[in-house]
């Protein structure tokens, strides 16, 4: 993503101006689109040097690098936008690997005639929350396709971070005796998306929970507690997530209902259409498995942040080579926690 200043006397109209098929041929409009959106609100040291790429400091540690493309559908939403949310997204892909998130890139695919106001509401959201976070975009890519063959704004970012020493956290860790601790309410973001797309009102707002996890995660490892696994449970929620690290390691596990908390408004939408919040996305929230003797020590670190002050143990690992996720309900009962063969929300990130 160049930063060359293109020499126009006319800069582009944002407030009603709109994308067109010139901004991503690769010459003066492109150019001018980059400057006076893109490179304005991403300013950085790195974003400066003007190359295709950028040239980054070393450092120390193992890295990290993680990808997510971002295709979710309302644009905008309660509690966020696809701008924030393709930063936090990548963030929280690297600090679930135990990493200090570094830097960012970030590649956009426009759609021809999508507004420029429009566009440049998300590119300063995403500024804002990289500035936020502490991790710079330093680089990028720009695309347009016709009109009809996209849909408004597509946006891949990748992440870079460094691992420090003595840390490694794997989805193939988990023990039995483990404590499955979750950081807070479940399915908020995938039900702000639905009742945002399908028009639906409730008696209290449902706000999506986008965040960067970031700084809960360091704070997480400084405690000393012996962690195996961090995951976020984004696409497919609570459920799918645990099923894959189940899998992963080869263990089972059993959950607790009565220790998953879910928002009173988020609870009513979800029986209201029929669906189960522990199948919901969630993009602010984070699912550890530690060592048992470490489990409360963990969840007081976790209850003294912002991010995870409703923190709850939710279960532990058990021995089990059939890998099931089970649950014991409200009621007493149990029930099997399976993979759905399918999404319940698409186009919910």
């Amino acid at each position: 993503m160049s930063t060359v200043k293109p020499n126009y006397s006319r800069p582009l109209d944002i407030k009603s101006g709109r994308v067109d098929m010139s901004h991503g041929s690769g010459g003066r409009a492109m150019a001018q689109l980059i400057t006076e959106l893109f490179a304005a609100a991403f300013d950085n040291e790195y974003l400066a040097q003007g190359n295709d790429g950028a040239l980054l400091p070393h450092a120390a540690g193992r890295l990290v690098m993680a990808t997510d493309s971002h295709v979710v559908s309302p644009l905008f939403f309660a509690g966020g936008d696809i701008g924030c949310l393709s930063v936090h997204g990548t963030i929280n892909d690297v600090a679930v690997m135990g990493a200090k998130p570094l830097y960012l890139s970030a590649s956009f695919i426009l759609e021809e005639g999508y507004p420029l106001a429009d566009l440049k509401r998300i590119v300063e959201s995403m500024a804002r929350a990289a500035r936020e976070a502490g991790v710079p975009i330093v680089t990028g890519d720009t695309k347009v396709v016709e009109q009809g063959k996209g849909d408004g704004v597509f946006i891949t970012t990748t992440g870079v971070g460094v691992v420090r020493d003595g840390v490694h956290l794997s989805g193939d860790m988990a023990k039995p005796g483990d404590r499955i601790l979750l950081s807070g309410t479940i399915g908020d973001h995938g039900m702000a998306i639905l009742s945002q797309r399908e028009g639906l009102t409730f008696s209290a707002p449902i706000v999506s929970d986008t965040a960067a996890l970031h700084g809960l995660i360091a704070a997480m490892l400084d405690s000393g507690a012996n962690l195996r696994v961090l995951r976020d449970p984004t696409r497919g929620g609570l459920a799918t997530t645990l099923n894959e690290i189940a899998k992963q390691s080869g263990v089972g596990m059993m959950l607790h209902e009565s220790a998953i908390a879910v928002n009173q408004p988020v609870e009513a939408a979800c029986e209201f259409l029929g669906l189960d919040p522990l199948y919901v996305a969630n993009e602010g929230k984070l699912i550890a498995i530690c060592a048992p003797d470490d489990a409360q020590r963990l969840l007081a670190v976790m209850r003294a942040h912002p991010l995870a002050a409703q923190a709850a143990v939710i279960g532990e690992v058990l021995e089990d080579a059939h890998g099931f996720v089970q649950m014991t309900t409200r009621l007493g009962g149990r029930r099997v926690v399976d993979w759905l063969a399918g999404e319940q929300l698409p186009r919910i990130c």
